[in-house]
């Protein structure tokens, strides 16, 4: 199986208000989010590739118009905006346009990072 990985870039802000008002996340807050989305294919194309890295510009076009110096919780309509929901998000959105696509990743923090990979635990909550 070929694998292909890019990283996309955005801020923005979000509050989870349905947590403890003491809980850190409860409170208005924002991100430096890193967004890695994972291509897979059995197999390359006629050019040698999985996909053109190219090809992935719309996704860099709609972080950019969407997501980058927003928050989060108006641009998606509801309050629970976390990590868990922005990788699925993504790759909902990445799996319509590239079939290829198996897995986003989305980072809040340079230590902590959420996976959608629908692979990977069959049989749990979709």
């Amino acid at each position: 199986m070929y694998r292909i990985t890019k990283e996309f870039h955005f801020s923005a802000s979000h509050q989870l208000s349905h947590l403890p008002a003491d809980h850190q996340c409860a409170r208005l807050h924002g991100h430096n989010y890193i967004v890695v989305v994972e291509l897979a294919s059995a197999g390359l194309n006629d050019d040698g590739f999985v996909r053109d890295y190219h090809e992935l510009a719309p996704l860099k076009r709609y972080i950019d118009d969407h997501f980058d110096h927003r928050h989060l919780n108006e641009v998606l309509g509801h309050d629970k905006v976390t990590s868990e929901y922005l990788a699925r998000h993504f790759y909902d959105w990445c799996k319509e346009r590239l079939p290829e696509t198996s897995a986003v990743k989305v980072s809040e923090t340079p230590k902590t990072w959420a996976e959608y990979r629908p692979d990977m635990y069959l049989g749990a909550r979709a």
